[in-house]
């Protein structure tokens, strides 16, 4: 922190010599040279030659500095021609740009945060800006990229501030990681998330984010999304899953210090159509198994009045109970706690209760703040903001916290040396995440799975917990037996007594020196680092239907990289040289601990290693790896209309063989300008026509300590330790994984500008995956780690860009994103035909050799004539197989559609997401239809009887749209009266289960208003912008039963199965942005 303090206090000193200095100057005023567009804010000012340079105000107008022998100022535009102009002696230069048609001098940025020339790259790159990404404020800002990005899809779970997958172009990888490498102006960001394996896959825990999401979506400009090889080859062994780019906001040139102040307030509720319909008919118990006359409740005389009291069968966690009945009063678990003497004993009425599960959830508030000063002149310039971000979830107990400082300065000594630097600095401290998957922490598991309906959400809330901090809960083991319960924590228990708290504290940033030898050469030299530790702690309290326990998880992570970089850029009459030579150094340091208490706490609710019944247990690791690298890249343009780009990256790593652990990884792409030619250049219908193509080669590195065996300590044998060896053999002669990839691609703009389309076809080849294969148990080894197996992705994506309407005063645009991604796993190992990722009870997720990544196995139906089939007595028939193959996690399409209208200062535009296949396993409809919860368990059938009945009194269910072996259609009730019936899921395939994920919902819809700057005028303000931003408002169509098909446990290689979802959420912000 002392060393973060005196880099912002040296830079505000600098930014303040910055707004003092006095040399020579020429004023002046930028406007467009089309009538009636006015003056232009923004425009870069630069003295050619130098590192000086600024950029005009609101109001067009700039002032520079130069020194005696400049000669020529440069203006330059997004959009707009550049320009340059003789100074010639004067003090005021005023200047017209012209429109660019072509967007020939567009920039986006690229590896290594590179600003290039759009026109010149031979690859595909999308560009989204940052008011796009800040307006929603998600807690985990990479949730609002998806629908914006061709090839890119984004998978979000619905817990508070829980992990977003990013998946670019396909798998890669078979095993190791697939998600994105982070770069922030030029710097990686690690993106690290600690979910435990066993929360991945559906077991319980917590799900703590992705490490990404430290970056605060108020400080980004924009963002580039580097998705093929070719735009990703200058990160070599890391950029084999794509690049998120992205480029921070940096101070602007201007009279004093600008101020900038957002507010936002957010609000977010479920959406109940993402919730089961709970049926209100009948009450717990799992059927006629009880001990009074109608066998669905408990009797005994409580009272001592000498009668006996029905008493509910609390221990039952199902709704096969009894039939509601106001008439029929009961004792209800309320009524079991002797020392609430207002209920002890109490009667109540069977009936449903009046709150159910939706009443569980809360109204989430999310607060964000943020103020920004900036500043400078032709000399330099600088940024500094804080922003304040506070979130309380839809769960009880639950809050985010964040709080980050960004400071952006740049400096130029001489005319020749510039300095530049950037950190950032985020600390944030959260309580209550939601807990996932089958587990007690998650109150989904009971209330969507395991339920009474008899039992009223606010009395679970009212009496939750006696005066000598007991639990109070529906699911007591007997009426006598109150101690703890016997399945299921009271769901305020859980979120008050069993709650987590985690935290982060991080520091990223860079410093940066650059001297301009030339005109036409420069260096720059580059240190950067991202360092954080965070820590982790989970509890299960006394009382609880768990051993009581305490965990802390301590992590610190370190990445510094040097870089020194030679730039060079020229010019030969028809033809442009442009390019980089660079070194890198990269080191890594990774350390984690962790500790549990053993057999209970000692003490109830004092959370503490110490507090431990038996001797802890504790597992530290450290890895430290690094990578030595040399790169380089050239482009050759002829005539703005033919380029030829070759990079190459040399990666050293540590992590692989030392006799060979250096790998080259090259790439090729050229594009062509094809309406730069005669007879095409300046046609009516074409503004704009570009051909691409490109070939590469990148990495994905092996794991870190995979080439030799290390040991495991043990619990000591007395004063003797003891040590294990891994049960996986490692490998000493790995080779990193290689990602070769081709691609082609065309863009095209039509009628100055109004339609355009970029079209990519793609093929990606990764081979040599690291991937575990079963070896022979007498090796004292259970598997080994090889060098084998190849995966596939082939796709198409597609932009399409629109302005339907522009006028003086209104403008309506459109923009569609459309991409298919077609993976295929082409080969395992030798004998090896599929790999199991994870297991949900009777469903598997694997990776099958012919097939595309994630496929689904179980039972399944058995079929005639495409058919689901029956016996003769109805029931449904289940395939003899375990392992059929039954769904494939991977989408068939995805699109986004957004479309944008601008009304005298008025905006409106709405984003429409879209994804067309894929399959999700549900296990809570698995439970909730077994444990008869909801709705189709109860009600009437076909026949206008109750489905309850038995089926011989024309009662039971009649599985829809199936036949008989015969090919006959089925009409053959079956009995659904109790927890052996219809919907058990022994009677069930897995596959009955299975359901398709598609969904189109409406993402974002958002409403602004920027006051004219003539109401402006006479005041200190310079902007005031109002704006209502709605995320997840409407989920239009979806195929699978109540829930959300948009669900994910975690980001990661493990998806198609949801356990204990929760709904999703509707928000709704309101944000108002103030400039001086």
């Amino acid at each position: 922190m002392k060393k973060l303090f005196l880099l912002i206090v040296l830079f505000v000193f600098a930014g303040s010599s910055i707004l003092l200095a006095q040399t020579r100057v020429i004023t002046g005023t930028v406007s467009s040279a089309t009538e009636g567009e006015g003056v232009i804010p923004g425009v870069t000012v630069q003295v050619k030659g130098t590192t000086l340079g600024t950029i005009t105000d609101q109001d067009g107008k700039y002032s520079i500095s130069v020194p005696a022998n400049a000669t020529t100022l440069v203006f330059s535009y997004i959009g707009m021609k550049k320009q340059e102009v003789e100074i010639a002696g004067r003090s005021v230069i005023d200047a017209a740009m012209e429109s660019d048609l072509l967007g020939l001098d567009e920039v986006v940025v690229t590896a290594l945060g590179i600003s290039r020339e759009r026109k010149s790259l031979g690859y595909s790159v999308q560009e989204v800006g940052g008011d796009n990404i800040s307006k929603t404020k998600e807690s985990n800002f990479v949730n609002s990229l998806s629908g914006k990005i061709s090839g890119v899809q984004i998978m979000q779970s619905n817990t508070m501030g829980g992990s977003a997958n990013v998946l670019i172009r396909g798998h890669k990888s078979l095993m190791n990681s697939n998600q994105a490498l982070f770069v922030v102006d030029g710097v990686p960001i690690d993106n690290s998330i600690t979910n435990t394996s066993l929360q991945t896959m559906g077991g319980g825990g917590y799900d703590y984010g992705n490490a990404a999401s430290d970056i605060n979506p108020d400080d980004i400009e924009s963002m580039s999304v580097l998705k093929g090889a070719a735009a990703t080859a200058l990160y070599g062994s890391r950029a084999a899953n794509g690049v998120i780019m992205i480029t921070t906001k940096k101070g602007t040139a201007r009279k004093g210090i600008g101020v900038t102040v957002n507010a936002g307030l957010i609000f977010s509720k479920i959406d109940k159509n993402t919730l089961p319909d709970i049926q209100k008919e009948y009450g717990g118990g799992y059927g006629q198994y009880y001990d009074d006359e109608s066998g669905y409740f408990w009797i005994d005389d409580l009272d001592g009045d000498g009668t006996d009291d029905l008493i509910v069968p609390t221990s039952e966690d199902a709704a096969w109970g009894a039939k509601f009945d106001p008439d029929i009063m009961v004792i209800d678990w309320v009524g079991f706690e002797p020392t609430d003497h207002v209920n002890y004993l109490r009667k109540v009425p069977w009936v449903a209760g009046e709150h159910d599960l939706s009443d569980f959830f809360e109204t989430g508030l999310k607060q964000n703040y943020n103020i920004a000063f900036d500043g400078g002149n032709e000399k330099g310039s600088f940024r500094l903001s804080y922003t304040n971000l506070g979130e309380a979830g839809i769960l009880p107990n639950s809050e985010l916290k964040k709080n980050t400082i960004n400071f952006a300065g740049s400096y130029n000594l001489t005319d020749k040396l510039s300095v530049e630097s950037n950190v950032t600095y985020v600390n944030d401290k959260n309580k209550g995440r939601y807990g996932t998957g089958y587990d007690p922490g998650n109150p989904m598991q009971s209330l969507g799975q395991w339920f009474q309906p008899n039992v009223d959400i606010y009395d679970l809330k009212k009496y939750w917990i006696t005066e000598d901090r007991r639990q109070r809960t529906w699911n007591y083991a007997y009426y006598d037996d109150i101690e703890i319960p016997i399945y299921h924590n009271n769901i305020y228990w859980t979120r008050y007594m069993n709650y987590q708290n985690d935290g982060r504290d991080r520091m990223f940033g860079y410093g940066k020196v650059a001297y301009e030898l030339t005109s036409w050469l420069s260096l720059e030299g580059r240190v950067s680092t991202d360092f954080y530790s965070e820590y982790q702690e989970e509890r299960v309290a006394v009382y609880s239907n768990q051993t009581s326990d305490y965990t802390k998880y301590l992590r610190t992570f370190s990445e510094t990289n040097l870089d020194l970089m030679a730039r060079f850029n020229r010019e030969f009459g028809n033809f442009s040289l442009n390019g980089l030579l660079g070194v890198n150094r990269r080191r890594n340091d990774v350390k984690s601990t962790n500790g549990s208490t053993v057999g209970g706490l000692l003490i109830p609710e004092f959370y503490d290693l110490m507090n431990s019944s038996s001797p802890i247990t504790t597992t530290e690791t450290e890895q430290l790896y690094g990578v030595n690298s040399v790169f380089g890249q050239v482009s050759l343009g002829y005539q703005n209309m033919l380029y030829i780009d070759l990079t190459g990256r040399n990666d050293k790593s540590s992590t692989l063989p030392e006799e060979n652990n250096s790998y080259f990884y090259p790439s090729v792409s050229t594009s062509f300008i094809v309406s730069e030619l005669p007879g095409i250049k300046g046609s009516n219908l074409f503004s704009f026509l570009k051909l691409r193509l490109n070939y590469a080669e990148v990495g994905n590195d092996a794991p870190v300590y995979s080439l030799l065996q290390t040991y495991t300590q043990m619990a000591n044998y007395g004063t003797q330790g003891v040590f294990r060896v891994s049960d996986v053999l490692q490998n000493p002669d790995l080779r990193p994984e290689r990602t070769k990839s081709w691609e082609g691609g065309i863009e095209a703009k039509f009628l100055q500008n109004r339609f355009g389309f970029d079209l990519a076809l793609y093929r990606t080849l990764s081979v040599d995956q690291i991937m575990p294969v079963s070896i022979s148990p007498s090796s004292g080894f259970s598997q080994r780690y090889v060098n084998s197996g190849e995966i596939e992705n082939k796709g198409i994506e597609l932009a399409l860009n629109a302005t339907l309407i522009q006028s003086r005063d209104f403008t309506w645009d459109v923009q569609v994103n459309w991409f298919r991604n077609k993976n295929t796993v082409l080969d395992l190992y030798e004998g090896v035909e599929n790999i199991q990722l994870a297991s949900e009870w009777d469903l598997s997720v694997n990776i099958v050799k012919g097939m595309s990544y994630g496929q689904l196995r179980g039972t399944d139906f058995v079929y005639t004539d495409g058919k689901r089939t029956v016996d003769e007595d109805g029931w449904m028939l289940i395939s003899d197989a375990s392992d059929v193959l039954i769904g494939s996690v991977l989408p068939d399409w995805n699109a986004g559609i957004t479309t944008f209208f601008d009304y005298k200062g008025i905006t409106l535009s709405a984003l429409v997401d879209i994804s067309k296949g894929g399959n999700l396993y549900s296990t809570d409809l698995k439970y909730g239809l077994a444990t008869g919860l909801f709705a189709e368990t109860a009600g009437l059938n076909e026949k206008g009887t109750p489905v309850r009945q038995p089926a011989s009194e024309g009662g039971g269910y009649l599985y829809p749209n199936t036949v008989h072996a015969d090919g006959s259609p089925n009409e053959t009730y079956v009995d659904c009266y109790d927890y052996f019936g219809a919907f058990l899921y022994d009677f069930l395939p897995t596959a009955y289960h299975v359901h398709d994920a598609s969904y189109v919902k409406l993402r974002e819809i958002s409403l602004g208003y920027n006051l004219p700057s003539r109401v402006l005028a006479n005041t200190p303000l310079s902007r005031v912008t109002l704006s209502v931003v709605g995320r997840n408002l409407w989920l239009i169509h979806k195929n699978m039963p109540y829930y959300d098909p948009e669900l994910s446990l975690s980001a990661g290689n493990i998806q198609g199965f949801a356990d204990g979802a929760y709904p999703a959420t509707r928000t709704i912000g309101f944000n108002v942005t103030v400039g001086f």
